[in-house]
């Protein structure tokens, strides 16, 4: 089954919007980085999540930059 991530992404590319995918990548960035500065929970399901999600991202990036040469 297709995760939502992967359907926000491939809209994304199939409209060759790569300022959204940027932005998406750098919310997801962030929250990586504050789920890891936090240590009274263990937060590694959600940043393993969250890494999943900027992994489908990258390879969005990816995507759009081949499609554009």
């Amino acid at each position: 089954m297709e995760k939502p991530i992967e359907r926000i992404v491939d809209a994304y590319v199939h409209f060759k919007n790569h300022r959204a995918l940027e932005d998406l990548l750098q919310h997801r960035q962030k929250i990586a980085v504050d789920l890891v500065a936090r240590k009274d929970f263990d937060f590694s399901l959600p940043l393993g999540q969250v890494n999943d999600e900027i992994t489908v991202i990258e390879a969005g990036l990816r995507k759009l930059q081949i499609a554009e040469r």
